[in-house]
């Protein structure tokens, strides 16, 4: 699955650029809005690539349908094979009907097998024009059993069935998977409030105690200085929700999809919006 970099995306591009900068206007010319300079910034980078990962969202839906749709296609293909047509007539017989976005691949190869290309040389094109891998792995059954003069209808039924029994186990994790991914998501962003109200206010109260201390002419240490090593956890904590993000969204993919890939939307989601939270709360990192 690619999706190559398109004309459309100038716009955003365009957009995240006025975006950033104002951001740096801001930044040297308003001191009053500096604390939203890096909230500013991320959003104008998120608006530069949005447009990008929604149209692979996009795709990742429209591969999902054509895997429904190899399903109708191989369906039909059966009951035509099992008319007594061989496969290259029932190829060209099914390939009118809609198959919706695997469409035009269908009638591609019906064209290709009208022109006289071999039948395995054709189906190996299709299966490397849909860029689906469950697909890819059918035809490649599919070309097996026809080169060593298999009964092909049994196949193509059995590719079926192995190709609904993958698609029905993928549907069940993410149904009982959805609780798991609600609690994520929660016990994500229950992390990131406790992590703000240390560093917004327990921090503050120790710092002011330390402070205290050292007007009344002791010495302190460690957190209570409020100044040094012992106070510079900042940078480590922001650190930490970020790590804590990504991997949370790896692990959601992993448990709703099967696959880690599909976990990077979630670790997208989930550390852009925890930027945005303790940068605009906090005034910066």
């Amino acid at each position: 699955m690619k999706i190559g970099f398109q004309k459309k995306y100038f716009l955003g591009i365009f957009i995240a650029l006025f975006i950033l900068a104002f951001d740096a206007y801001i930044y040297l010319n308003i001191q009053n809005l500096k604390r939203f300079v890096i909230p500013i910034g991320v959003l104008g980078i998120t608006i530069g690539f949005s447009q990008f990962f929604m149209d692979l969202f996009k795709e990742f839906n429209r591969q999902k349908l054509m895997e429904d749709q190899f399903l109708e296609f191989n369906r039909n293909l059966v009951a035509s094979i099992n008319s007594g047509i061989p496969i290259p007539r029932a190829i060209l017989n099914v390939s009118n009907a809609d198959y919706g976005p695997l469409s035009s691949y269908v009638k591609k190869l019906a064209y290709q097998i009208e022109w006289g290309i071999p039948i395995n040389e054709a189906l190996k094109i299709f299966a490397g024009d849909t860029q689906n891998k469950i697909i890819a792995r059918s035809i490649s059954i599919i070309i097996e059993a026809e080169e060593s003069g298999g009964d092909i209808s049994s196949v193509l039924e059995s590719v079926s069935e192995s190709v609904q029994v993958i698609k029905k186990m993928k549907a069940e994790r993410k149904s009982t998977a959805f609780s798991q991914i609600v609690q994520g998501y929660i016990v994500f962003f229950i992390f990131i409030s406790i992590m703000l109200i240390l560093q917004v206010k327990l921090f503050t109260q120790i710092s002011q105690l330390g402070q205290q201390f050292r007007t009344a002419g002791f010495s302190v240490g460690g957190l209570l200085s409020g100044s040094g090593e012992g106070m510079e956890l900042d940078t480590p904590f922001f650190l930490l929700v970020i790590i804590q993000g990504i991997f949370t969204g790896l692990m959601i993919g992993k448990f709703s999809e099967g696959s880690l890939k599909n976990g990077l939307f979630h670790s997208l989601i989930i550390t852009i919006i925890s930027i945005l939270i303790i940068t605009t709360v906090k005034g910066g990192i």
